[in-house]
């Protein structure tokens, strides 16, 4: 038998009450993160990206840190050992304020702590993670090279045995985080298969030229990696993994992050139109009053309210250890693919004032042309699904 209590308010930026199905602590942690996010980044973000820097990326660290982000849903060594749906949860706030700092969080926790937590050896660990999760030390994940890209296995840096030493030669390219990190976790070609290696990046023979002339992620540091004869210990390399099973894992880390951050930046962009189309007059009257906007924001919010369901979908499943990478993929290729289109809409609602920095869209927009391509293409994640569906590799 039914009884009948009044409807919660609607809520227009959730109009399918996908916040009932967060747990109190899940909230909580959503709320930390949007909070550093309002009252720390989001009054300078803009700023940020017309500079093309972050102003103090090592002072941001040690924030994020001291709340607990990097590295967040990883156990001990000062990590935080929170759930899967938790750091989606922290993803989507952090890209709802700039792709940029999801990156950094990312690229920090999910690819490069990640692969010395789940691949390295304890002295590694001990001698890394307590400090890069409390952002004292800043990592980066060296992997995409100028020329290879979607093809890790054809990787051209090298690693050879002298003596009982490690000597690395080659170049990374499109590397967050480069030429501000402590150490880069780089990945090589040896005569036992690809192998990781923990870089300190004082070490003589490396350097991190700084990529210039972005419109896209500017507050981000992105930048090469060069190796020149860079001589390592034997006790360097990442000991528990050979082949592309390692760099793989890792990315597969990083793209379930990015599959909540992209609903960020939908929303972001969704909220902006929103607001926009309620003040904006024409004609005598708003226009969110005119059909044609009104179904701009309707199907916006569809969109963005089918991502974070698929989001918090994949993050249960996640918690439940049922993930497979082709959900993954499935999840990516679908939540940046309509987070980029719900951008686009907005900037249309907000007309020439959409290209303006004044509003987070057009900031969004350029960001999401980069989360579309990095940590696998539109075209390898719909090769993996299609792969999964039908048994048939098409990569070749």
């Amino acid at each position: 038998m039914s009884t009948t209590t009044a409807s919660p308010p609607f809520e227009p930026l959730d109009p399918a009450g996908i916040d009932d199905l967060l747990s109190a602590d899940e909230k909580a942690v959503r709320d930390s993160v949007r909070q550093l996010c309002n009252e720390r980044i989001d009054p300078h973000v803009a700023e940020w990206f017309e500079q093309g820097a972050i102003e103090d990326v090592r002072g941001l660290a040690k924030e994020l840190g001291a709340l607990g982000v990097f590295g967040m849903h990883l156990d001990g060594y000062g990590c935080a050992g929170m759930s899967a749906t938790e750091y989606g949860l922290a993803c989507l706030e952090l890209e709802a304020t700039d792709s940029g700092v999801r990156s950094l969080v990312s690229v920090q926790g999910s690819l490069a702590m990640f692969a010395i937590w789940r691949w390295g050896s304890e002295q590694q660990k001990q001698e890394w993670l307590p400090r890069m999760a409390a952002g004292e030390a800043i990592g980066c994940f060296g992997l995409t090279e100028p020329d290879i890209g979607s093809d890790p296995g054809s990787m051209r840096t090298r690693a050879r045995r002298d003596g009982n030493d490690w000597i690395l030669d080659g170049r990374k390219m499109w590397i967050t985080n480069s030429s501000v990190a402590d150490v880069a976790v780089v990945w090589a070609q040896t005569d036992q298969g690809v192998r990781g290696f923990v870089v300190p990046t004082d070490t003589p023979g490396f350097s991190a030229p700084e990529i210039k002339h972005k419109l896209s992620l500017r507050a981000s540091v992105t930048g090469e990696i060069v190796l020149d004869g860079v001589r390592l210990p034997h006790s360097a390399a990442l000991p528990e993994v050979r082949g592309l099973k390692g760099p793989l894992s890792c990315l597969n880390e990083a793209r379930y992050g990015i599959v909540w951050g992209a609903m960020g930046a939908a929303r972001s962009s969704l909220a902006a139109a929103l607001s926009y189309a309620n003040e904006r007059t024409q004609f005598g009257k708003p226009i969110s009053g005119y059909q044609l906007t009104q179904q701009k924001l309707v199907d916006m919010n569809l969109e963005y309210t089918k991502g974070v369901l698929l989001a918090l979908h994949l993050g249960r499943y996640k918690d439940a250890g049922k993930l497979r990478p082709e959900q993954v993929s499935l999840g990516k290729l679908n939540n940046v693919r309509e987070a980029l289109e719900i951008c686009r809409t907005a900037r249309t609602i907000l007309g020439a004032n959409g290209i303006s920095l004044e509003y987070p869209v057009i900031r969004h927009m350029n960001n999401l042309e980069s989360v579309l391509t990095y940590e696998g293409t539109v075209e390898m994640h719909t090769l993996v699904v299609g792969q999964a569906m039908t048994g048939h590799s098409a990569f070749h």
